[in-house]
């Protein structure tokens, strides 16, 4: 099955490109709303900026916060989803409670199924295979559970780079850049952008 992900910096700001990634067929359709990433930063404005973008296109939000869930909990909200999404805030925090809960798996069976999964700045770098190149950008120190081991889900070859000419991040990103685009295929991304994946087809959108 062809996986499809819509990666956004921040989704409200690219809401308008999704139903046609969609299909056009989003309303009414089921999301599993995952805001575990926001947990630990001070400003999580943009998980309630978020959340009321995808109820404007009609979708039935569920949230799930997958760090206090029961499995049972977690395992109903991610299998009977039609999309799943995950907001921002700290990849490192967001990638251990992943793995601790067995989010990730269901997560990684959702994305096989060809089911859409819509990441927003953490909830798009956190499908890269290592999301050790975040460190500029979210403190590892949110996630002693990781042990330095910086593994992410590997659904993708690349690694986004969220908010990359946007504040207060834009030095950050350089930082990114600097070190890393030798040895990672970097995709930086502005709030206006998402990286669209259809299977092998991986295009940078702009509103």
């Amino acid at each position: 099955m062809v996986a499809r992900l819509f990666l956004a910096s921040f989704f409200k700001d690219v809401a308008v490109l999704f139903p046609n990634f969609a299909d056009g067929a989003c309303a009414g359709k089921k999301v599993c709303f995952i805001p575990t990433a926001a947990l630990k930063e001070k400003m999580a404005f943009y998980v309630g900026a978020d959340r009321k973008a995808l109820a404007k296109l009609g979708l039935d939000i569920d949230d799930l916060e997958v760090s206090s869930a029961s499995e049972t909990e977690i395992t109903n909200g991610i299998s009977s989803a039609d999309y799943v999404f995950l907001s921002g805030g700290n990849t490192f925090f967001l990638l251990q409670e992943l793995r601790r809960t067995g989010a990730d798996r269901l997560i990684g069976e959702h994305i096989a199924s060809g089911k859409i999964y819509i990441g927003s700045s953490a909830g798009s770098a956190v499908l890269a295979k290592n999301v050790e190149y975040m460190h500029h950008m979210d403190l590892p120190g949110a996630a002693p559970g990781l042990d330095g081991d910086f593994a992410g889900l590997g659904v993708v070859d690349f690694c986004v780079v969220p908010h990359a000419t946007n504040a207060p991040f834009k030095k950050a990103v350089r930082q990114v850049l600097a070190e890393y685009s030798d040895v990672l295929d970097l995709r930086p991304i502005s709030n206006n952008q998402v990286v669209a994946v259809r299977g092998d087809a991986v295009e940078t959108l702009t509103r």
